[in-house]
């Protein structure tokens, strides 16, 4: 599950983060405790400590002393709101100044957006090997 370049601490955080927005984890929910995490992944449970204190920072969980971490009442709309600001910054602006630059008007960006979110969801790729393609 943790095979990425980020510290596990962080792939942890950004799992349950997930979880609240997809809404596999919602509100008041118990989030499994630093100690099941270690087990199950089979980490330091100081790692999981760190993962759930940032979180607790965040807002996104709280501690029920001597019961556990839950998730934190409006802690999906704080995600979703965190999300939109850092969307817009990082993708819409470059595409807007990429545009200014290309000179392409922004109803013809705006009739893009919306074909491709009208659009049905595309199957994934198949990949063939060079055998099965001859």
């Amino acid at each position: 599950m943790f095979d990425g370049r980020d510290p596990i601490y962080l792939q942890i955080a950004d799992q349950i983060r997930g979880d609240v927005l997809d809404g596999t984890l919602r509100e008041e929910e118990q989030v499994m405790s630093t100690t099941q995490y270690a087990t199950t992944f089979r980490i330091n449970p100081a790692t999981a400590a760190k993962a759930f204190t940032e979180l607790v920072d965040e807002g996104v969980l709280y501690k029920r002393r001597g019961v556990g971490m839950f998730v934190s009442p409006g802690a999906r709309e704080r995600l979703v709101a965190g999300r939109r600001e850092r969307f817009l910054a990082d993708v819409v602006e470059p595409l807007a100044a990429e545009a200014r630059r290309l000179d392409i008007p922004l109803d013809d960006v705006v009739a893009h957006l919306r074909r491709l979110a009208e659009a049905p969801a595309a199957p994934a790729p198949t990949t063939t090997t060079p055998q099965e393609g001859r």
